[in-house]
């Protein structure tokens, strides 16, 4: 007993040095001191016969030995979150955490530059009231802020489910389709008038219009972006989808677009273009009340996104967040 004990211990001593990448910082976070923590993993290198971390470099890094411990350490803490996940199916969702995260970036090429408060803004504040209501007892955490790494914490089981709208992403996962969005062309309404151009009479649309879903009507007319080439543009910085997107309408259009500023938030980008500062792209779920805005549909088959829940493949899939997907499935 005693001996499982100070396994128990060891793991978490190497994990969180691990995390860290300092014995200093380690220590802190386990409450304990820096002298009683080498001291710990002295004796644990000792019996083992080998170090597990390479004390030269900064910041401290693990040793061959130190990366096969690690990668059991982590088969440990899943089979014991697994454990408590069915222990909490048992108990029919009287109990339980689910740890979301809110965004999911591109694996690989750079990071966002920030963070993107879209699905914790729009998406989000419906999803966990609902569930709340009908299941008070299970703790929800959220996870915000730039989320780069979201990827290899849902690998490593430090966050119970995610979110993407991008392919290159979606399929390393078990993903669930859950809500859909329209990205629409937003002008401020003090831009040149095309209301001489029959077409752009009968396709401008309101904040009125895109809450009573007109926009998704079949009959609803879409412009054409080249028509617009003119206007000077407010985008999302490079590594944001709906950046992505954007540069994406840009190109197959033969647009070479003035982009007067980049932003990391869609809610800031609404509220210049609504000032009359430029125009922009924004999803319809953003779209409130009244608005200073002309509202256009998009013709281009990537202006509808597809947004997925995504969960490890790799470990079970607790009542409580399959319960938190059924909430996400109402948003269709």
């Amino acid at each position: 007993m005693k001996e499982g004990m100070h396994m128990q211990q060891d793991m978490r001593y190497v994990y969180e040095i691990y995390r860290q990448k300092s014995f200093s910082k380690a220590a802190q976070a386990l409450f304990i001191t820096q002298p009683a923590l080498s001291i710990a993993i002295s004796k644990l290198e000792a019996s083992l016969g080998m170090p597990l971390f390479d004390r030269s470099t900064r910041p401290i890094s693990l040793t061959p030995a130190g990366r096969i411990y690690l990668q059991t350490i982590e088969k440990t803490r899943a089979l014991e979150q697994d454990l408590r996940h069915q222990l909490d199916d048992i108990r029919a969702l009287r109990t339980g955490t689910i740890t979301i995260g809110s965004r999911l970036s591109p694996r690989r090429g750079p990071p966002p530059p920030g963070p993107s408060h879209f699905i914790n803004a729009c998406i989000l504040p419906e999803v966990l009231t609902r569930f709340n209501r009908r299941f008070p007892q299970v703790k929800l955490n959220l996870l915000e802020g730039s989320s780069h790494a979201m990827a290899r914490m849902l690998e490593q089981r430090e966050i119970d489910l995610t979110f993407s709208c991008d392919e290159a992403v979606i399929q390393d996962f078990t993903s669930t389709p859950v809500f859909t969005d329209t990205i629409l062309l937003a002008v401020p309404q003090d831009t040149p008038d095309f209301s001489h151009r029959a077409q752009y009479s009968s396709a401008r649309l309101t904040a009125a219009d895109i809450l009573a879903r007109r926009h998704l009507a079949p009959d609803c007319p879409s412009v054409d972006l080249r028509d617009f080439a003119a206007e000077p543009f407010i985008l999302l910085r490079s590594g944001n989808n709906l950046h992505d997107r954007a540069m994406h309408f840009f190109r197959e259009a033969g647009i070479e677009p003035t982009v007067k500023m980049e932003l990391s938030q869609m809610a800031t980008a609404s509220r210049l273009a609504e000032a009359g500062f430029a125009a922009t792209f924004l999803s319809d779920r953003l779209v409130t009340g009244e608005s200073h805005l002309h509202f256009y549909r998009l013709s281009h088959p990537e202006s509808h996104r597809i947004f997925h829940a995504l969960t490890s493949p790799k470990r079970y899939l607790p009542a409580a967040v399959k319960a938190f997907i059924d909430c996400l499935n109402d948003l269709k």
